[in-house]
This record gives structure tokens, C-alpha cells and sequence, in this order.
């Protein structure tokens, strides 16, 4: 029943490749269930990955909000992780980059994701993904379902994982 794997691991080690600041952004609206998706994976890992090359932002409905303190940073790569609509099992995910963030049915957001990552890009020459994860429940209510809860506990734990290991190489290239 794993729904990450290591196409998803593989995707996201291949899209940070030249990474120097990364900027991970949680959306999703908090009374919608497992919309709240996103930023459940940023609160966890906030609790998983201290590094200094790393900010994190749990923007909830408005990431509109957050374009400063997120430009300030100057990151390489910015991630946007949201629950979306993909037609697929609860918990699956998908890497998509801006020009497939413009196919999403469905937002819950003031600002579009896809004209956000537009203006993300052309403010910070940073590359923008989306990591879209299938809810399973969006209707009105608190709380993930038990399928998204294992799904941001294991993507947080993999996004952990990924990064600490090219922030190292990273750190390691630059001393030696």
C-alpha cells in the first residue's frame, strides 16, 4: 500500500541537482480537511530538518502572502507542496513543474499556484515545482484522513532525507 516510492525520491533528487537554498512552501486551507496536506509536510519537517539553507513556510490558503520573506531568502528551488485533484489512490504524488500546475481543476487558493510559481520564477530565477499529493476528503472539517496522515509523515520523511543528503554533498563540495 506504499504510495511513495522511488520514482517520486528519484523525480525530486534530479529537479533539487544544483541546489544552494530551497524554499519549501505548505498550502492548503486548514478547514478543508486533507487539503491541509501541504503544510501538515511542512510542520513536520520543521521537526525532522535544521539547516540553514533551508526555510520554511506554512502558507496555509495565502501563499500570496509570503512572497517577500520567501524572495529575501534568494533560494535556487522553490517547492510548493499542496493537496490536488490528480485522479489518483489518497496519498499519491507527483512532481510537477509550472506549466503542469495550470491543468489542476480544482484550487482553494486566492492566488492560483500556477501564477504564483510564474512570478516565483521570474522575481527569483529560482526553479518552482509543485509536489501535488492526492487527498482522499476535502470537504468541510479538521484533521487529514489516516491515509494523507501516513502520506506526510512519509513524505516529510523522504523530503528530509533527500535534502539533508544534497545539503552534505553540498557542504562537503564546498569545503574540499
Amino acid at each position: 500500500m506504499k504510495r511513495i516510492g522511488t520514482d517520486i525520491e528519484s523525480a525530486l533528487k534530479a529537479w533539487l541537482s544544483g541546489v544552494e537554498r530551497v524554499v519549501i512552501v505548505g498550502v492548503g486551507n486548514p478547514l478543508r480537511m486533507d487539503d491541509h496536506a501541504g503544510v501538515e509536510v511542512v510542520k513536520a519537517l520543521k521537526k525532522k530538518l535544521k539547516n540553514s539553507r533551508v526555510r520554511l513556510f506554512e502558507c496555509e490558503s495565502v501563499p500570496e502572502d509570503f512572497i517577500e520573506p520567501i524572495t529575501d531568502f534568494k533560494p535556487t528551488h522553490i517547492l510548493l507542496v499542496d493537496a490536488a485533484l490528480l485522479g489518483e489512490k489518497p496519498g499519491f504524488l507527483k512532481l510537477m513543474n509550472p506549466k503542469e500546475i495550470e491543468m489542476i481543476p480544482i484550487s482553494t487558493h486566492t492566488l492560483p499556484l500556477s501564477i504564483l510559481s510564474e512570478y516565483l520564477v521570474e522575481e527569483t530565477g529560482a526553479k518552482v515545482a509543485l509536489l501535488a499529493i492526492q487527498p482522499k476528503e476535502t470537504g468541510f472539517g479538521e484533521g487529514l484522513t489516516e491515509e494523507l496522515s501516513e502520506a506526510v509523515e512519509r513524505t516529510a520523511s523522504m523530503l528530509a532525507g533527500v535534502l539533508e543528503n544534497l545539503l552534505t554533498e553540498l557542504k562537503r563540495t564546498a569545503r574540499g
